[in-house]
This record gives C-alpha cells, sequence and structure tokens, in this order.
C-alpha cells in the first residue's frame, strides 16, 4: 500500500501508451503518468526525506500542506508540559535546527503571554557575548578513575529494538560528530552502536540485557567485557522509567531476532521479560554496594542511577544509605513523568510518576539537604527540545540534560504514534528492513549534529542576553512563571530550596523532615512516624 501510487501511476503510464496508438488524445496522459513515476523513482533513491522514500509521490500530499501550515494549524496544535499551546513550535524548532535552515519567525512570540503557565527568563541591560557552546560538566567522583566531561545535552535512552537498526546508527554517529553522549537504553550495547564510535552511556536494566545469565541474573563477567571497551564512558543503573515507572516489559518472542536476542544476550524467539524490579539489589543499601561492585568491575568509570522520583522517602532513603556506606554514585539522572515511550499502559503513562520539575527540585533539595550534592551531579530528562527548556531545568538545580523527543525529529519522526505497531512511516522506530531503509544513516547523522549543535548555541545565547557568562550560573530566580493574568513568581519562591545539611539538622520544614523520618537505608518501604498528638 506504501507504494500504491507508484503502481497506479506505472499502470496508467502502460495504459494510456497501448491507448495511444489506438486513439486520439491519449499522449498528454501518458506524459502526464510518465511523470509521476519518474517522480516516485526518484522519492524511493533520493536520501534526503524518509517519508518520500516509503511513500512516493504520497509523500508529497503532506509537504504540499505544510507549505500553507498557518492557514490549516488549528488541525495541528499541541500541549507543552504545562498545558500551553503551542503550533508544534517545538517540533519545528527541532526539524529546522536538525537541517540547519533558518529558525527564525515573524510577528512575535505565538504564545499567550497573560495565560496562567507562560514562563520565561529575564534579560540584563548589561549582556555578555558567550564564545563558543561546546558547555560540558564533569561527572565522577572521588572513587571514580575515569571521570568523564560530559555535554550539557546528549541523548537520553533509547533502546536499540524500540529504535531501529539505522536509526541508531545515526543517533550514534551524529554524537560522535557532535562530541556527546548517546545513552544505550536498557536494550543493550548492540553492534550498531558501536559501528561509528560514539561515546556511551550503557544503560543496565532490570533485565541486565548484554551482562546477563541464562537465568534473568546480572552476570559479572560479561558486564566486564562490556564495561571495558573505550567507547562505553558511563554506566547508568535504571531503576525506573518516567513514562512507565514501576512497570516492567516484555518484547514478545516473534519480535526478538537473532539480532536482538545478541544485543541482549537473551535466546532468539522467545518472550524477552524486563521485570520490575532488580534482583542484584532489594534495598537502598544494596543498591549502593552494587554501585560500587559496577565502578570496580567497570575499571573506575562513573557509574550512577536513572528513576523517576516515586514515593519521596525512598529516595531519602538511597541518600541515607549513601551516608551510611560512605558509597556515592558520581551521578544521578531524574526521569520526568511526562518523558515518552515506544508503548505504555495509558494509565501509567499518564498518571504514574512525577513529573521533571519537582522531581528535579526534590532530588536537588535532599541531595543538598543531606549535604551530598557537591560529590554527586545532576542529569534530568523528559519532554527537552529547546535551549529555554534546558535552561529553565538547570536553573532548577540540575547539571546537564537528556533528550529523546528532539534527537527522534532531527531524525525525522513525525509523531504517528506508530511506534508500538511496528509501522514507523519514517523508519526511526520500526524492526521492518523495507521501512528502515528509508532512514538514510549519514544523511540524519548530520542532522543530529546539527541539532545539537545549534541547540547548544541557542542556550547560550539565552544564557548571555541573561547577563551571564554559562549555563552553571542559572539560578531559580532567573525563570518566572505567571500564576494568573495579574500574578508573577520567579521559580525560587515557587520551590523553595534547603540549606546544605538542612536534614541533618532536623530542618527542612514539616514536609522533607517528617520524610526524613520515615526514610530507612535498609529497606525501601516507610518507617512508622509518630503523630504530634
Amino acid at each position: 500500500m506504501r507504494y500504491v501510487a507508484l503502481w497506479l501511476s506505472l499502470a496508467g503510464t502502460v495504459v494510456c501508451v497501448a491507448l495511444a496508438f489506438l486513439a486520439d488524445g491519449f499522449l498528454w496522459p501518458a506524459l502526464v503518468f510518465a511523470a509521476l513515476v519518474a517522480l516516485g523513482a526518484w522519492d524511493l533513491v533520493q536520501p534526503r526525506h524518509s517519508l518520500r522514500r516509503n511513500y512516493p509521490i504520497l509523500a508529497h500530499i503532506r509537504f504540499a500542506l505544510e507549505m500553507v501550515r498557518p492557514e490549516i494549524r488549528q488541525y495541528f496544535l499541541e500541549s507543552d508540559t504545562d498545558g500551553v499551546p503551542f503550533n508544534r513550535s517545538k517540533r519545528a524548532v527541532a526539524y529546522q535546527r536538525a537541517k540547519g535552515a533558518l529558525d527564525k519567525r515573524p510577528f512575535g512570540t505565538q504564545l499567550d503571554v497573560y495565560g496562567a503557565g507562560f514562563e520565561w527568563i529575564n534579560h540584563s541591560l548589561a549582556p555578555r557575548r558567550i564564545e563558543g557552546h561546546d558547555f560540558r560538566v564533569r561527572v565522577g567522583g572521588e572513587a571514580c578513575r575515569q571521570p568523564y566531561d560530559l555535554s550539557l545535552f546528549n541523548i537520553s535512552a533509547m533502546s536499540f529494538g524500540a529504535l531501529s537498526a539505522n536509526a541508531i546508527r545515526a543517533l550514534n554517529r551524529g554524537a560522535r560528530l557532535g562530541g556527546f553522549a548517546h545513552d544505550t537504553g536498557e536494550g543493550g550495547y548492540s553492534r550498531h552502536h558501536k559501528e561509528f564510535g560514539g561515546d556511551i552511556i550503557w544503560e543496565i536494566g532490570s533485565g541486565y540485557f548484554g551482562c546477563r545469565n541464562e537465568d534473568g541474573s546480572f552476570a559479572p563477567r560479561r558486564f566486564v567485557e562490556e564495561a571495558a571497551d573505550p567507547q562505553v564512558k558511563m554506566i547508568e543503573i535504571k531503576l525506573s522509567q518516567g513514562a512507565k515507572p514501576g512497570h516492567g516489559g516484555v518484547l514478545p518472542g516473534a519480535k526478538v531476532s537473532a539480532e536482538i536476542a545478541a544485543a541482549r544476550g537473551v535466546p532468539a524467539g522467545v518472550d524477552c521479560i524486563s521485570p520490575a524490579a532488580h534482583s542484584a539489589f532489594r534495598t537502598p543499601i544494596e543498591l549502593m554496594r552494587f554501585i560500587a561492585e559496577l565502578r570496580e568491575l567497570g575499571g573506575g568509570k562513573p557509574v550512577g542511577f536513572k528513576l523517576c522520583i516515586g514515593h519521596p522517602w525512598e529516595f531519602m532513603a538511597i541518600c541515607k544509605a549513601m551516608l551510611e556506606t560512605g558509597v556515592r554514585p558520581d551521578f544521578i539522572v531524574i526521569d520526568g513523568a511526562e518523558g515518552g515511550t515506544g508503548a505504555a499502559p495509558l494509565e501509567f503513562v499518564d498518571h504514574v510518576g512525577t513529573p521533571l520539575r519537582e522531581g528535579v527540585v526534590f532530588a536537588h533539595n535532599c541531595l543538598v539537604g543531606a549535604g551530598l550534592r557537591d560529590a554527586v551531579r545532576l542529569g534530568a530528562s523528559g519532554r527537552i527540545v529547546t535551549g529555554f527548556d534546558i535552561a529553565r531545568i538547570l536553573a532548577l538545580g540540575a547539571d546537564w540534560c537528556n533528550a529523546a523527543r528532539g534527537f527522534m525529529f532531527a531524525l525525522g519522526c513525525i509523531q504517528s504514534q506508530s511506534c508500538h505497531t511496528d509501522r514507523c512511516p519514517t523508519g526511526v522506530a520500526t524492526q521492518s528492513r523495507s521501512r528502515q531503509r528509508a532512514l538514510v544513516v549519514p544523511d540524519k547523522a548530520e542532522r543530529v549534529h546539527h541539532f545539537h549543535a545549534s541547540t547548544l548555541a541557542a542556550l547560550g545565547e539565552l544564557v548571555g542576553a541573561a547577563g551571564l557568562g554559562h549555563p552553571e550560573e542559572l539560578r531559580p530566580a532567573h525563570i518566572l512563571r505567571r500564576l494568573s493574568p495579574t500574578e508573577v513568581r520567579s521559580f525560587a519562591e515557587l520551590y523553595p530550596a534547603l540549606a546544605p545539611g538542612e536534614l541533618l539538622r532536623g530542618g527542612g520544614g514539616e514536609r522533607y523532615a517528617r520524610l526524613w523520618a520515615q526514610a530507612d537505608p535498609g529497606s525501601f518501604a516507610a518507617l512508622p512516624v509518630r503523630s504530634a498528638a
């Protein structure tokens, strides 16, 4: 069906040519059909547009509609994290920056600046010019022997299996071109991640794919073999994913090809199960010991974990475990509930997990209040696409950001929402070889590189406009939010900060003090707390 327009054009050409020998008047229709056949043939071989490669001739209908998008934009309205309407501006900006096209627009803001939820960064009358935009943060604490200078903007976790081989290859080649990191996702460190040598953050989930025994338990020997690869720069333990925290996954056996089986270290053709919880540890203290073990087995590379904040006392219990054991993760990544996924139950997508901002603020405050913040770097992921998205979350306490959605846009994703059907029209989220051939790796890798560089350049311009010299200088007071037509608050007012060591002194306010009292480093369960009565 993808090639129906091409086949019909070819058939029309043959019929009209035959009829032209029998009667007058069929030559021009034959030429029209022949021109369509030529167009469809060019669509199949050109490297720039995935949709045209997968839908020859038909794709031009979409492009024609996009040319008049100001007139049809009401059909494409989406919502930002806070429900602020915008006519797919983030997706459009990602496309334009990925292509190296002009990302400016006329007629000012398209947002309702007086509506609740509108946010902005205050500028300075003494703006600064920032030379370069290769912003980095060093990840690696005292126990780390191979610290890594991580870009402030990196590719978030997306597994081979969820994404096509060509998508993984293009992302990693783009990361190599731009000198930033590519998170493997929990699906394993595949040969497609290795082909172009881009820096890797190896994510290890509860299935231990790529470092597991036949019974699904963690296999230290296999871990050592993969972690020794110099391409692996950081190791990330996935505790939960923002889009479906607390939920395991199953890849049906029919989709576990020999290639995916090799990447995950599982039998081909057998259901691939990701348990909801890890088997290598059961308590916060055991998690710290597992982190120390992985750091030693990995040759001293940075080791941390990713989670979506759930029960707040559980994260505080992890902080207490750091204090009790003396083990510090080199980094923690906070995944927001608004983050994307290839497939998840509706209730989990919409109603489970803490949104990114609240999660980052809480984790930052806990680490500061426990006197741990200087030893642990904090990353953030969850619907981050633009330079302002990065600035906003850095101001709340994050050290760097990861993005999945924006880099998928750079690959050509059009949000058809068919990821779970294996019929992705652009070859990004499919294992169909005929569909993923539409994604030309060298072309899309350049777009990934351009998107990364252009977004960080935009971040640099924002920071300079605010009178700052580096993104690390961003603070909550720099970002403001409208609560109503007559009320505005800065993030410093909306998100109160704890003082260093405040939790250890019994402070932090009633909520933080109560949660801290509930936290047990020996268990993820909450301790009973006596009521004031």
